[in-house]
């Protein structure tokens, strides 16, 4: 219970506020969408350019924690995507955008703060690490696959389809953000001080703006749709993906300490609003993501002080 209230319910009370200010009408949808703006394109992929331009590569890219980690995801999304066809007789767009809410957990808005405050600032690399994969790798395969069921019979080739999916992943100022951390890190530069004092004034606003701006973007949700998806849905980000993660580090590939507490965590938080903004991109399954989002955001409240407790 102590984990509740000093871990989790403190990154919740900003989403919270965020929230409440955007429903009575103190904050409106475009000081809202401003936030957003700021924290996505800027102090967000500032914040990840930082971190990833001076992580320790040799140590953070563990090949049993990103394995742990993107096998259940994929697993996940699996899942959700079969019962989409077969069980609730879903085209195959409205599948893959229902199957990438199972697949895209929010591990830069949630996870990110759960895992500082559960486990101190040290215990980030892992996070960093499966972040620094996961908007390239889950944005590469979703679009890939919506582009496929979306231009099937219609000849598209595949260096045509390849072009499009490589445009609209490292069009993402996170992607950009990712990948100039990269180049800075293998480049072996060392920026001056003011550098670095300059680019701290901003990503110490990036989790803050970032949480508030979420509450806000939560009050345009409802609870609409198809309640038997949602619920599988819950299931499969809640339960699924961090379960089948904390079996694969423990039994499998024998994580460490810190990797099963990076992987199990980030596996363990609901659906971001990146899973939204892919179904919204192709106009398919905007209600069923829509309220997933909202929906699993507030149970994930239990469920992750239920992991937290089960992690060493």
């Amino acid at each position: 219970m102590q984990a509740l209230l000093d871990v989790i319910l403190p990154v919740f009370l900003v989403i919270g506020f965020g929230y409440a200010a955007a429903r009575s009408g103190l904050f409106d949808d475009g000081a809202v969408d401003s936030v957003m703006r700021f924290a996505q394109n800027f102090a967000v992929p500032a914040l990840l350019f930082k971190s990833i331009a001076t992580l320790d590569l040799a140590t953070a890219y563990a090949p049993a924690l990103l394995a742990s980690f993107y096998i259940a995801g994929f697993v996940s999304f699996a899942t959700a995507f079969t019962a989409s066809v077969l069980w609730f007789k879903r085209p195959l767009t409205d599948a893959t955008a229902i199957g990438f809410v199972a697949l895209f957990s929010n591990s830069l808005l949630l996870g990110l703060p759960i895992t500082e405050r559960a486990y101190g600032a040290g215990a980030l690399a892992g996070n960093y690490a499966i972040i620094s994969m996961h908007s390239p790798l889950f944005y590469g395969f979703g679009i890939g696959l919506m582009e496929w069921a979306r231009t099937r019979g219609q000849g598209l080739s595949t260096p045509a389809l390849t072009r499009q999916i490589l445009r609209a992943v490292f069009s993402q100022s996170l992607v950009i953000g990712i990948t100039a951390g990269f180049a800075l890190n293998l480049s072996g530069l060392n920026p001056p001080a003011f550098f670095w004092s300059g680019l701290d004034l901003i990503t110490r606003a990036a989790i803050p703006a970032a949480l508030f701006g979420l509450g806000g973007v939560l009050v345009r949700y409802k609870p609409d749709g198809d309640f038997r998806i949602i619920a599988m849905l819950c299931g499969c980000s809640l339960l699924l993906h961090p379960a089948l993660t904390y079996g694969l580090g423990r039994f499998v590939f024998h994580l460490d300490t810190a990797g099963m507490r990076s992987a199990v965590v980030t596996a363990a938080m609901a659906p971001g609003v990146n899973a939204f903004m892919f179904a919204n991109m192709y106009g398919v399954g905007k209600r069923v993501a829509a309220s997933t989002v909202l929906i699993a955001t507030a149970l994930s409240i239990p469920t992750a002080w239920f992991w937290l407790h089960l992690l060493p």
